[in-house]
């Protein structure tokens, strides 16, 4: 260390203290990364690898981004999993005395992102701090971008229960970056959840700091200003305690400061919310679609119609977390329903929501010390709408939407202050200047005034001092040598004053300073540097001052939030025709005329061919529906899922009619891939998720089979799909209401030996080789799977379609025993059809053909019959 320069030294210092951190180390405009750091960087980011004297014999690898555009660098770096150490400059460089002084003042890791550029407006942003001992689970999950914060504790008897919760709940928030105690990695099959399911990062903690009770309660009672564990609804939940203790030390260890934005806890929040695990969210594409992982195509697509950044995140929200509330979901239903019913209002609303900024996320920078004058001028703008919205918001009769008003605050004053303060168009930096506005500081605008009057000042010396010499030419000037100076020339050098002091000899004259002009040099040049300090104080003391108010600006940020959900659902009702739903507990489920949202938003040259639902707990829990491929069975059963879930969102849905008893959860399964890195084969992953919704589902459930035992022989699959309907089917085990789509249909004699299962099944069209998919529901058992037929619509050659009739004519024949070893293979070239070969049906028909007496729409229909016999 002694051969390495004074600036390398304190380089070493803080890499120490952040040794598994990528070090950005400030040095004038840029953040400089040396030795393993740089040729990472460099690597990672394909940036020029340099080098500078360290005051070794070799030059250290270096390599540097500029400090106003490092955010972009920053977000590659963590979303490929690194940690970044932000390096800063304490002081002036030009006022340091010696070595700047340096510290890091944060380290940026996924869960702990707060730049705008770095986040998506849509969607949290989750940091998840989990505690397991045996028998049970502290977990929590805070956003420090926009300072939500939930915490629980769960008790479960064994490992695989706790697992399963685990799983669900992560799936739920899909954290960013998991904080975790050694022993949560002894719950076998966590660490492969989280790295191929969440893509999380994950950061294994210090085991002591879970281990003391009583340490971790004073830090969670300090963080939330001294509250009691009662007051916070914690007393009876240790481990919680412990995840929230866990969490707050290692946003103190990353983020220095800032602790403050996270001020409120909300306990057991998912308690009172639909259970939906991560392959229901998946299969029935509540977010993102299946395939693309894309918004469009997804239910959130549709109903999406939010205003704010803050609305984006709630409705994702919302459709992930239904209310098990009936009263809770009629709030919303009612609030949504005047909204759909006064459309002038709707419109009013939508309008004024638009052009909100995100309160949130503005408000954490602020807090943080990281927001500049543009992010305090787009509060300002967000807030000048707040008291428009409470006002439209008065006449309103539904209680949510005065509830919404109460707790809107109009924020007049911070507004005020803001528009007071800071210029329209403040520049980027406080280092640029310019960026309080003229009038708000008398001081300030003094300098500003020798700042910007200079000019006018050295002039007014000028001609003040021709008048007093009487040197008729006398001029001032300016040097960088000496600054300010008074020229005379030689025919009037007998005329300078005594108090003129003389610092150039020119070739016609000589030029002089005064200590008046001396004095105002002093004044002029150093009202810049004045200037920018007295602005960075004046600004800093706002910033402070609107970062105080940050409960009333959360509170009226999350009620823009819930209003501009609640304006969404109005807006896509009334555009899709979309009806309210009955909300109870009475475990029906009727649907009149019901459609899937996202298959008709879709649909552009077809309607959509609604179907009905009618089940209930007793007659009518579990529905066989058959049918072939491509029919619509999938669409049916994922609508009836989606549309239970739109209701207890609070949503109203597409149907003509609809009652929905309380769904505690919906399990689905529904298609499957070989995940051959886990050495898993699509029928082992299918018998797992099987597996899992027995243990899991409940007599309030919804689940949707999507074809069950189609991976293996077809007598297997067979017995494994019918043990599973009268597992699910028996209320003493789970009762639950069940849709259950099949190609067995030896299936549908169920009907006949249990009660409360019904068969349907979709409705085809055939006419000869050609069927038409009416997409209609209808009572009763298929009686055929179609399945030759769909694979010619689907495009299989006419060679494979013609052969696949003579292998089933064959095992019709022998009764599904096998083919005789003897039949023949695929000919070489197609068969020609002639008179010959045909049926001699075809034959008799012609024979028997009296063409004189037919009229010509007898010919065509004669035709027509004769022609779909041949195909």
């Amino acid at each position: 260390m002694a051969d390495f320069s004074p600036m390398m030294k304190q380089y070493f210092e803080m890499k120490e203290k952040y040794p598994n951190t990528i070090l950005f180390f400030r040095l004038g405009d840029f953040y400089e990364m040396f030795f393993n750091d740089a040729k990472t960087v460099s690597r990672e980011l394909e940036l020029t690898l340099t080098g500078r004297e360290c005051g070794q014999q070799e030059r250290a690898p270096m390599c540097g981004v500029p400090f106003h555009s490092a955010e972009g660098y920053i977000a590659k770096l963590v979303a490929r999993g690194y940690k970044v150490a932000i390096c800063e400059q304490l002081e002036d460089p030009k006022l340091a005395k010696g070595l700047v002084k340096r510290d890091v003042i944060r380290v940026i890791t996924p869960g702990t992102v707060v730049e705008n550029s770095m986040l998506d407006e849509s969607r949290n942003n989750f940091l998840c701090s989990l505690c397991y001992e045996e028998g049970g689970l502290g977990l929590c999950f805070g956003d420090i971008s926009t300072g939500d914060l939930t915490a629980d504790q769960v008790l479960a008897p064994d490992r695989e229960t706790l697992l399963h919760i685990l799983e669900d709940r992560l799936a739920r928030y899909s954290p960013s970056e998991i904080v975790l105690n050694p022993q949560a990695l002894d719950l076998t099959g966590l660490a492969d959840f989280i790295r191929d399911k969440l893509h999380a990062a994950v950061e294994c903690q210090d085991g002591e700091l879970y281990g003391d009770l009583e340490q971790a309660q004073q830090a969670v009672s300090r963080q939330f200003g001294g509250q009691s564990l009662a007051q916070l609804e914690l007393s009876d939940k240790p481990l919680a305690v412990k995840a929230l203790s866990a969490l707050f030390d290692y946003l103190g260890r990353t983020q220095i400061t800032g602790l403050e934005r996270m001020n409120e806890v909300e306990i057991g929040a998912d308690a009172g919310v639909m259970g939906l695990d991560i392959n229901a969210r998946r299969n029935l594409e509540l977010t993102e679609t299946l395939r693309n992982k894309e918004k469009k195509g997804s239910l959130l697509w549709v109903l999406d119609r939010t205003k704010t950044a803050m609305g984006k995140r709630l409705i994702k929200t919302w459709l992930e977390q239904p209310l098990l509330s009936p009263a809770r979901i009629t709030r919303r239903l009612n609030a949504v329903e005047e909204l759909f019913d006064n459309p002038q209002l709707l419109d009013e609303l939508t309008e004024q929501l638009t052009g909100i900024y995100d309160l949130e996320r503005i408000m954490t920078r602020i807090v943080y010390g990281s927001a500049n004058g543009r992010e305090l001028r787009s509060l300002a703008a967000a807030l000048g709408r707040l008291p428009g919205l409470k006002a439209m918001l008065a006449p309103c009769q539904a209680t949510l939407l005065q509830q919404l008003r109460q707790e809107m605050d109009g924020l007049e004053d911070v507004a005020q202050l803001i528009d007071a303060a800071i210029v329209d168009d403040p520049p980027f930096t406080i280092r640029e200047g310019g960026i309080i506005r003229e009038g708000y500081n008398q001081e300030l605008d003094e300098v500003k005034r020798d700042m910007n009057g200079g000019r006018e000042l050295i002039a007014a010396v000028e001609a003040r001092e021709r008048e007093r010499t009487g040197i008729p030419k006398l001029k001032t000037g300016y040097n960088r040598v000496f600054g300010y100076y008074i020229e005379v020339s030689n025919s009037y050098k007998s005329q300078v004053p005594e108090d003129y002091i003389r610092k150039q000899t020119l070739t016609g004259g000589e030029r002089y300073i005064t200590q008046e002009l001396k004095d105002l040099e002093n004044r002029i040049l150093g009202a810049h540097d004045r200037s920018i300090a007295m602005e960075s104080k004046l600004f800093e003391e706002i910033r402070q001052h609107v970062a105080q108010q940050l409960s009333r600006v959360q509170a009226s940020a999350k009620a823009v939030a819930v209003l501009d959900v609640l304006c969404s659902f109005a807006v896509v009702s009334v555009k899709n025709d979309y009806t309210r739903p009955v909300i109870n507990m009475s475990g029906k489920l009727y649907l009149k005329d019901s459609r899937h949202p996202v298959v008709e938003a879709l649909l552009h040259d077809a309607p959509f061919v609604p179907n009905d639902v009618d089940m209930d707990m007793n007659d009518d829990r579990v529905a066989i529906i058959t049918g072939p491929n491509m029919a619509g069975k999938s669409t049916f059963m994922r609508q009836t899922a989606i549309i239970t879930i739109m209701a207890q969102a609070g949503c109203f849905v597409p149907a003509a009619v609809a009652e929905i008893g309380i769904v505690d959860a919906i399990f689905t399964r529904v298609g499957a891939s070989d995940d051959l890195s886990a050495g898993q084969s699509t029928f082992m992953i299918e018998m797992a998720e099987v597996a899992d919704i027995l243990k899991n589902a409940t007599k309030n459930s919804l689940i949707i089979f999507d074809e069950i035992g189609r991976g293996t022989s077809t007598f297997d699959g067979m017995s494994i799909a019918r043990a599973v309907l009268e597992y699910v089917h028996d209320k003493k085990l789970v009762g639950a209401k069940t849709m259950f789509a099949t190609h067995y249909h030896e299936l549908t004699a169920l009907e006949d030996q249990l009660p409360g299962v019904k068969n349907f099944n979709i409705a085809v069209k055939k006419r000869g080789d050609d069927i038409t998919f009416l997409r209609r529901i209808v009572r009763g058992g298929a009686d055929d799977s179609f399945g030759i037929e769909v694979a010619k619509l689907a495009g299989v050659p006419d060679k494979v379609i013609r052969r696949a009739k003579q292998v089933l004519a064959e095992l019709e024949e022998t009764g599904g025993e096998g083919l005789r070893p003897t039949h023949r293979r695929f000919s070489e070239e197609p068969v020609q059809l002639t008179m010959d070969t045909v049926d001699g049906e075809v034959l008799q028909k012609l024979r028997n053909l009296d063409v004189n007496s037919l009229t010509p729409i007898q010919c065509m229909n004669t035709l027509f019959e004769l022609c779909s016999m041949l195909k």
